[in-house]
């Protein structure tokens, strides 16, 4: 199954470790694209910015909440030549059960290449719940949220904010990155930054790249998400006989066919690569949409 990203021969810890003397990837370029930041004070205090959207992104979760949809997610590994060597990829069906409770159900899911890392718990709760971040009312105190400035996400003018957790609790994982605001809707756009804790310990790591996740109006009302890409070169220490690594890791999630629950829902091809209606590269060309 897939889990969190770790050495294949690493044996995996229940306790992940925050705190770290060296990043343990190397990163993508945060705002590559975007418009210049405009460093004014906005108009209406940062504070007050910050309890409207996450009010917001509360109705936004509620909503999602009665909503089916697809999810795609493959992980690749990349050679020095920039070839593909491993991969691990999954098509499930966010949907309900006969008794209306929230359920995933795997479409299609064909055997593993992935050697050389292996999945951890921590990298599908990524999938499922870390990329398609949302910041809710209730989960916002647990964050401290800097104002960075104004800037524009294709035609979209945005409130960017610098968010880190305030501090780590077990079993948890918590955005350490950046959100880019709609500042007329006020609810997230573009998230992008990395999900903590790592584990960076010899013989135990359980490392995970950068991601960016893109956001469209589906419905015309909320911002679903519809796309992330999640790549860098994790830095494995190796450790108890196994040698140092640099493994190129990239991860892509489509999330497509969003449908209220209790509409009727056309299913598409079993390998989920193109959605009903406009694909990523064409919603970001509709209105209000940013560009991936």
């Amino acid at each position: 199954m897939r889990w969190g990203i770790a050495v294949m021969a690493a044996v995996l810890c229940a306790g992940a470790v925050y705190a770290q003397e060296k990043d343990s990837f190397t990163p993508m370029a945060l705002d590559a694209g975007f418009g210049r930041m405009d460093l004014n004070p906005p108009a209406m205090a940062p504070e007050e910015i910050i309890k409207k959207f996450a009010a917001r992104e509360t109705e936004f979760q509620d909503a999602l909440n009665h909503y089916t949809y697809r999810r795609v997610a493959r992980v690749q590994t990349v050679d020095d030549d920039n070839k593909v060597d491993g991969e691990w990829y999954q098509v499930d069906d966010v949907t309900f059960d006969h008794d209306g409770k929230r359920t995933e159900k795997t479409i299609y899911a064909p055997e593993s290449t992935l050697q050389r890392v292996m999945m951890s718990p921590s990298d599908m709760q990524d999938i499922q719940k870390g990329y398609p971040f949302v910041l809710t009312t209730l989960e916002v105190g647990a964050y401290d949220i800097k104002y960075v400035g104004k800037q524009k996400v294709d035609e979209v003018e945005c409130y960017v904010f610098d968010v880190s957790p305030k501090q780590i609790v077990k079993g948890h994982r918590y955005l350490l990155g950046r959100i880019w605001v709609d500042a007329t809707d006020l609810q997230i756009v573009v998230t992008n930054g990395r999900m903590v804790p790592d584990d960076t310990r010899k013989g135990s790591e359980d490392l995970h790249p950068p991601f960016m996740t893109w956001r469209a109006q589906v419905d015309g009302h909320y911002w679903f998400p519809v796309y992330t890409k999640g790549e860098g070169i994790l830095h494995f220490a190796g450790g108890h006989g196994y040698m140092a690594e640099d493994v190129h890791m990239r991860d892509v999630v489509k999330y497509t066919d969003y449908k209220q629950f209790g509409s009727t829902m056309k299913i598409v091809s079993v390998d989920g690569e193109q959605p009903q209606g406009k694909t990523p590269q064409q919603q970001q060309q509709q209105p209000k949409t940013p560009k991936k």
